[in-house]
């Protein structure tokens, strides 16, 4: 049971913000107040649904006694007895500490791993996965650098995803993804296993992580396409070294201005991710028990195509809709490991 003084301390706190934004607060602070009430509003929300199932509750309970409105209570009464837990459980999870960047757009990075010709062909299946899943969810997915095979593989990909509650729902795709299937390139049928390393970054804006000039190198180099095709005569790719941690970031899109644009971004969002890993790591000494955690060292899911099944090992999840699943139809997947993490959160918050 949520402590009711929690409940009204969250209703008078939203109360003050509401006079606040109504003509008591200094224009400096409006923009910080708007957030704090828009993050609190769909909780009162909650909070009121709950006092009023409560509420009708009290009132039917009420009614017994009355020999006329006795038979409609206790017609009215199971439901409303059944619809208050369910209504706890939704404020429950209204109350769950918010993960800050998860209303942020993603930077995702697609990398082969183990296995080859293959595992680049599987790195590129993800991509178009992740591709297609943006574009089924209305968001806007943008390509800053990616390099091929000459079969056509992923040497590397990065995207940035933009939408609303984008990392929110991909940050549960951080991990290495393995493959089981027969290569096109596989002359004798045998089954082969590859894998991916997917890296989802939440994007950061320039006031989140400060970056020293001196801290960086920048070289240009002349862009290529796949297979050297296709070369750009102008020196437009930017290649950004972090000369502290020696992370390295490349754009070659055809605007030198937005390579270095697009670089800076990627930069700040890795920076900006291992900061949350290091505190992260700091706070919870199970953090690799945790759904989600991005650690790359453990696979996380497993599409094997001969028998059309994708297993996702955190939650133990087992579907049997690989071509769905491949073809950009996520929301069972996510919709699972959210719900785990939800259950996860709350079992520690009742502790």
């Amino acid at each position: 049971m949520v402590p009711h003084d929690t409940l009204q301390q969250i209703i008078e706190r939203f109360g003050f913000l509401e006079a606040q934004l109504t003509g008591g607060a200094s224009p400096g602070d409006i923009a910080r107040i708007s957030r704090e009430y828009s993050d609190l509003k769909p909780i009162v929300a909650q909070i009121e649904a709950f006092r009023q199932a409560q509420s009708d509750l009290e009132e039917a309970q009420g009614w017994l006694s009355d020999p006329e409105m006795r038979a409609l209570a206790e017609e009215e009464m199971p439901q409303l007895k059944a619809r208050l837990p369910q209504m706890e459980q939704a404020l429950r999870l209204a109350l769950l500490p918010k993960d800050a960047a998860d209303a942020r757009p993603a930077i995702v990075e697609i990398r082969p791993g183990t296995g080859g010709d293959e595992a680049a062909l599987f790195a590129g299946d993800l991509l178009r996965m992740y591709q297609r899943y943006a574009d089924a969810k209305g968001w806007r997915f943008e390509l800053l650098e990616m390099s091929q095979t000459e079969l056509g593989g992923i040497k590397e990909a990065t995207a940035r995803i933009e939408g609303e509650g984008v990392f929110a729902k991909l940050k549960y795709e951080s991990g290495v993804h393995r493959v089981q299937r027969v290569p096109e390139t596989e002359t004798g049928g045998r089954t082969h296993t590859s894998a991916a390393t997917v890296a989802v970054l939440p994007e950061v804006e320039d006031v989140d992580i400060d970056i020293p000039a001196s801290d960086i190198r920048i070289d240009t180099m002349r862009a290529s396409g796949a297979g050297g095709q296709h070369v750009n005569t102008t020196d437009s790719a930017v290649r950004i070294t972090h000369i502290p941690s020696g992370i390295v970031v490349t754009s070659s899109e055809k605007s030198q201005h937005q390579n270095r644009a697009n670089a800076m971004s990627v930069l700040r969002a890795r920076l900006y991710e291992a900061e949350r890993d290091r505190v992260d790591s700091e706070r919870a000494a199970e953090r690799k028990s945790q759904v989600g955690s991005g650690d790359r060292s453990e696979r996380i899911r497993t599409y094997n195509f001969p028998q059309g099944r994708m297993t996702d090992h955190r939650i133990n999840l087992t579907l049997y809709a690989l071509t769905q699943i491949i073809g950009g139809d996520l929301d069972a997947i996510i919709d699972a490991l959210t719900a785990e993490d939800q259950a996860r959160k709350l079992a520690e918050m009742d502790g």
